[in-house]
């Protein structure tokens, strides 16, 4: 049972997810993106925060932004320590509020700050009802679409069978995919295909189905499903390798994550 990392979720309020992280150290990250809408606080310490071309020293009182699908990364600077709380919203709910891509990918707002970290204990509060919750929620996001929504991604994907590459895998994430079985969807050569991919969404092609798979099993373990059926459904070879790559990943092993300790 991990004591510097831990998850919340409610059944009633099925489309976020919260975590804290008391001891960052302990806490790192390999490139990933999420499906969902991420923001978090850095609450102590700071960080270096990687978001596509972006590169940012972060510390306390910081809130940091990730669109989703966008590859990130917020690891610890040299052993320092430092800590924080992050939300994950989903996608269409955010939608159905007008939700945009954001143009920030960080803020040193006092006030965004502190409504973040009040939302946050809001959501772990025991006797607080989630229709309560739930309008905090609707309030807060309300808000953040209004001051930040304002524009298109920062980096649009214009080129059609790159992305058609990229919803391939997504689509057929579970499945044995081969390289060529990539390109030829995309009508790509493999050459061009790995280079152009990486180039712009920051993964390989086999790194974006490593994280397919990893945002798969995510959702599966949410539903409290065996491990080991889950790595197997997802398309690992075993559970040992599941473990590795979720932990590479989202920080936290399979276990952590299903039981939110």
């Amino acid at each position: 049972m991990s004591t510097h990392s831990r998850f919340w979720r409610d059944p009633a309020l099925p489309f976020i997810e919260a975590r804290s992280v008391d001891d960052g150290r302990k806490v790192r990250y390999a490139p990933h993106s999420h499906q969902s809408f991420s923001i978090g606080a850095i609450t102590a310490g700071r960080s270096t925060y990687v978001s596509g071309d972006s590169h940012q020293e972060v510390s306390a009182g910081t809130v940091v932004m990730m669109n989703p699908g966008v590859v990130h990364t917020c690891n610890p600077i040299a052993g320092e320590p430092w800590s924080y709380l992050m939300l994950y919203v989903d996608l269409h709910w955010l939608q159905a509020l007008g939700f945009q891509p954001l143009q920030v990918l960080s803020s040193r707002l006092p006030s965004l700050y502190r409504e973040l970290c009040d939302l946050h204990a809001l959501l772990l509060d025991e006797h607080c009802s989630a229709a309560s919750k739930h309008s905090a929620l609707e309030v807060f996001f309300s808000a953040l679409i209004q001051r930040f929504g304002t524009g298109k991604a920062r980096r649009p994907m214009n080129n059609q069978r790159l992305l058609a590459a990229a919803g391939y895998i997504r689509e057929h994430c579970t499945e044995p995919l081969r390289l060529e079985d990539i390109s030829e969807a995309a009508g790509l050569s493999t050459s061009y295909l790995i280079r152009a991919f990486k180039q712009h969404f920051g993964l390989t092609p086999h790194g974006y189905l490593l994280d397919q798979r990893v945002q798969y099993a995510r959702a599966q373990l949410r539903r409290g499903r065996l491990i080991a059926e889950v790595a197997l459904e997802a398309g690992f070879a075993d559970q040992a390798h599941l473990q590795r790559a979720f932990k590479r990943h989202l920080a936290a092993t399979p276990g952590h994550y299903r039981s939110g300790q």
